[in-house]
């Protein structure tokens, strides 16, 4: 059983980045086009909301197909830190009182990505394996 968890992990670590990366696009498009949710307000591209939702929706998008994944997912874990201590943490110290679980978590998974890769299932693995032949 060991072997097939340890055969599997690269696998695994590709399926958790990419359902991640999905995920956090999502809040980039809603900033960015209004979709899938509406926008709170409009989009500005030179304000911390258009930065962030620019990132959101084209650092996702690369961190989705697992391209430059450790330096992007190095610059949206601190994005995702930054946004809970300007925005959350400053409503109560509890994430759950102050809105601020995703920013945590998100910051958190990709600060991981920045230390395990893209896993086998990435545009990062298919060069490096290229390189390698």
């Amino acid at each position: 059983m060991e072997n097939i968890l340890s055969a599997w992990q690269p696998r695994i670590l590709s399926v958790v980045r990419i359902i991640s990366a999905f995920l956090f696009m999502q809040h980039g498009a809603q900033k960015i086009f209004g979709f899938p949710a509406e926008q709170r307000y409009p989009f500005e591209l030179f304000s911390m909301s258009g930065v962030a939702g620019t990132l959101e929706l084209f650092g996702g998008f690369l961190l989705l197909i697992g391209l430059f994944t450790r330096p992007v997912a190095f610059l949206l874990s601190g994005l995702m830190a930054f946004a809970y201590f300007l925005v959350h943490a400053p409503q109560s110290f509890w994430p759950l009182n102050n809105g601020g679980e995703l920013a945590t978590l998100f910051s958190f998974v990709f600060l991981y990505f920045v230390f395990a890769g893209g896993g086998s299932w990435s545009v990062d693995c298919l060069c490096k394996c290229k390189r390698n032949k």
